[in-house]
């Protein structure tokens, strides 16, 4: 008996989603809550489960469709084996068969438009679904060099992205010395290069070459767009700044970083230094934690008691913004786990609508990447974000004397209509104080 497998509930507001990927093909057995596919919402990926354990028997949707809440996407045979399942073609499947017959390009998806058909003898590339497609578009990889995690050795997004990262991390190979002239074949006339799979999905390296490639953009990055442009239309936005000499905490985390690590399991950072910093300041200044609601001509100016920070973490389709609650009652060692466990699963998409919603007060660290300064734009409808940025030495005056210490930039933006210059200078110089003087976390200065 078939069952139908329907776009469950995703989250507050949120009544439509993208089908990004399908984790399952007709025929082939699925387990009772078993992930069949993966969607994509405004704001975090959700999997679909099968609702009985039995065999795919058809999916009704292709990957890059748009589905409403509740809609039929699939159909499972209740207690069927996978050996009595018809061989039917994915969604997926299709996608390329129909990109492979249709020279127009006409229906296809933007993305995989220019992209020439693969070499029908690596079974990789050939099996490869739109969903890794675009994934080897956006990470620059070649597909024929990965090895594949996915059923019969297919290649997944995951494996996509393990191999960009490895590919970013692996040092750079010592230039080859160019073939001479004599021994270079010459090409027929009208033959084409032969290239690989991600060769021509990079485009022509070659000098005076002008390919460009079209990526429709994601529901999640046309999110972020839409929330930072409304931010900057709506508040009135004004960034304080300041610089912070991390001695101190770097000099704290020399000591105790094996001690700590051994006893609670997580390496000690800095975000939990600046969790409890910012915790600490917005006792003085509570209107950092505040927020701005109701409609225009009758808002509210919200304080809270309690301190919810939603920590930027970076993703592979776009920054999320996880929250950590409550975290002026953490710990050192719970804020650790709780931002690195965000910022694994932020990678791996599997992150909740709960925890990518509220917060009142946001850090982003955007030194991780090598920032050295920059203005960071609100999350509304909270009222300030506080960036953090990379750690340099540089020569700075101490008691008359020049000397060298490793310093940060720190910006605060807020929101002018609930803050003044006063209370957001105030802010940056406690957080500063507690970050040059640890223990004042520790006895609440």
């Amino acid at each position: 008996m078939a069952t139908d497998v329907q776009v469950p509930t995703l989250g507050e507001s949120i009544t439509e989603g993208t089908l990004a990927q399908w984790l399952k093909k007709p025929g082939e057995a699925v387990a009772e809550d078993e992930p069949i596919a993966s969607l994509e919402t405004d704001k975090v990926a959700v999997e679909v489960p099968s609702p009985v354990a039995g065999v795919l028997a058809e999916q009704l949707v292709k990957e890059g469709d748009t589905v409403a809440v509740g809609a039929v996407i699939a159909r499972v045979d209740a207690g069927a084996s996978a050996a009595a399942a018809p061989a039917t073609p994915a969604a997926g499947d299709e996608a390329v068969a129909e990109a492979s017959t249709n020279p127009s390009g006409a229906g296809e998806t933007p993305a995989l438009r220019d992209v020439p058909e693969p070499e029908p003898e690596d079974d990789k590339i050939t099996t490869m679904s739109p969903a890794v497609r675009r994934a080897v578009l956006e990470y620059h990889v070649d597909p024929s060099k990965i090895r594949g995690t996915g059923k019969d050795g297919r290649l997944t997004k995951d494996d996509v992205i393990a191999a960009a990262e490895a590919q970013k991390n692996a040092p750079e190979a010592p230039p080859q010395a160019a073939a001479p002239q004599s021994l270079v074949t010459p090409a027929k006339a009208g033959a084409q290069p032969e290239q690989n799979l991600g060769s021509r999905l990079r485009g022509n390296d070659e000098v005076g070459s002008r390919k460009e490639e079209r990526v429709k953009m994601s529901r999640l990055r046309q999110t972020i767009a839409r929330r930072l442009k409304d931010a900057q239309n709506t508040a009135a936005m004004l960034t304080t700044f300041n610089d912070v000499d991390m001695s101190a905490v770097i000099d704290a985390r020399a000591r105790y970083k094996d001690l700590f690590e051994k006893k609670h399991g997580i390496r000690l950072g800095f975000m939990g230094f600046f969790v409890k910093a910012c915790a600490l300041a917005a006792k003085d200044v509570p209107s950092v934690n505040a927020s701005l609601e109701g409609p225009e001509g009758n808002q509210e100016i919200v304080y809270h008691n309690y301190l919810d920070v939603s920590v930027a973490v970076s993703a592979p389709k776009g920054l999320v913004v996880p929250v950590v609650r409550n975290a002026d009652a953490m710990s050192f060692a719970e804020i650790e786990k709780t931002i690195a466990d965000y910022g694994k699963r932020a990678k791996e998409g599997t992150l909740t609508m709960d925890e990518m919603t509220g917060g009142t007060f946001t850090i982003s660290n955007g030194g991780v990447f090598g920032s050295l300064l920059s203005t960071p734009i609100i999350n509304p409808p909270q009222s300030a974000v506080l960036g953090m940025h990379r750690i340099e030495e540089r020569p700075v005056a101490r008691d008359g004397q020049v000397v060298i210490r490793p310093m940060m930039y720190l910006a605060l933006s807020y929101d002018h209509r609930i803050i003044d210059g006063r209370e957001a200078v105030t802010f940056l110089v406690r957080v500063k104080e507690a970050i040059e003087d640890p223990t004042r976390l520790l006895i609440d200065l």
